[in-house]
């Protein structure tokens, strides 16, 4: 671990698990690096190669020049549950006066007055968490129907309060909500499958936390080909329906199985009503898949095939 001098005046923290995206790391950094503020923050970051932390080493050269408090992390457990769960009590150890922890991912550029923006909202209307939009920059060129598909949407409109938001790539969570929960804050069960974030902020709607959006927050993803493609697309539609499956069945209370059994059932159904409205519609197979696979992707996990895409290869 590299650590800079603790800071007590430090008020808010931006968390980023990298994990093999060195050159793309080096851009998010620097757009954070970037950010004006009325208060001073820290950044962690967190690599989650430990047999190659490539990325650590970008930051470390970053940051020990950058005159902004910093702490440099390796978790050797692999899987991004555990590089998010230790990006958070890293911040939370280090940084003991900071209110917000943010969390921006290591294949994304923050847009000036991002944080700014995040914990101005926190601040004038004593949230909880905050989310923020999420602009999608495709590596190569991609038709309509990719671009536009549901997978790539997010929440839209003006800044408000909001029910809940479901990712963690732009976020901005307080420290009594991690107080209260303790760690492991991020579920270990969806380490690998993936919706760990959706699962937590699930447990903030249950628990009463107040949610706001805030839309002049922005933060830019950079798409790569291989997830742009219409297969790729298709198995990310069943996966998001194996999440949600998952976190039903974690929440649902007494007679949870039957509940979620039901629920897969009347899914099924609409999946393919859905499906088929949206092909009539567009004319569009791929964004028609989407509604029916998520429901297909419901079933999985009853049948043993939950699916693990954040298992690396050696």
């Amino acid at each position: 671990m590299n650590s800079t001098p603790l800071d007590s005046n430090v008020e808010a923290v931006v968390c980023i698990p990298t994990f093999r995206r060195p050159a793309w790391l080096r851009q998010t950094l620097e757009s954070v690096l970037s950010q004006k503020t009325d208060f001073p923050f820290a950044i962690v970051v967190v690599d989650n190669d430990a047999a190659n932390p490539a990325g650590h080493d970008v930051a470390k050269a970053m940051l020990e020049t950058s005159g902004i408090a910093s702490t440099l992390e390796i978790e050797p457990s692999q899987g991004n549950c555990y590089a998010i769960n230790r990006a958070f009590s890293s911040a939370l150890q280090h940084y003991p006066s900071a209110r917000w922890f943010l969390m921006i991912d290591d294949d994304e550029i923050a847009e000036a007055g991002w944080l700014q923006h995040m914990v101005a909202t926190a601040r004038r209307n004593d949230s909880d968490i905050v989310g923020g939009p999420v602009t999608r920059t495709f590596e190569e060129d991609v038709p309509p129907s990719i671009r536009n598909h549901a997978i790539f949407g997010s929440i839209e409109g003006e800044t408000r309060q909001v029910e809940m938001i479901h990712g963690s790539g732009n976020c901005l969570i307080a420290r009594h909500v991690f107080e209260r929960f303790g760690a492991p804050f991020f579920d270990l069960r969806f380490n690998f499958l993936g919706g760990g974030d959706m699962e937590f902020f699930t447990r903030c709607r249950l628990a009463g936390y107040k949610t706001w959006w805030c839309a002049e927050a922005i933060i830019h993803e950079t798409v790569p080909s291989d997830r742009s493609n219409p297969k790729w697309l298709m198995q990310r539609s069943m996966r998001i329906g194996s999440i949600n499956f998952v976190i039903d069945r974690l929440h649902m209370g007494a007679f949870a199985g039957v509940k979620v059994f039901a629920k897969n059932l009347v899914s099924l159904s609409l999946g393919v009503v859905r499906s088929l409205a949206i092909l009539v519609r567009t004319g569009e197979i791929v964004p028609a898949t989407h509604p029916l696979l998520m429901s297909v992707g419901r079933m999985a996990p009853l049948l043993g095939l939950t699916p693990s895409p954040y298992q690396a290869k050696a």
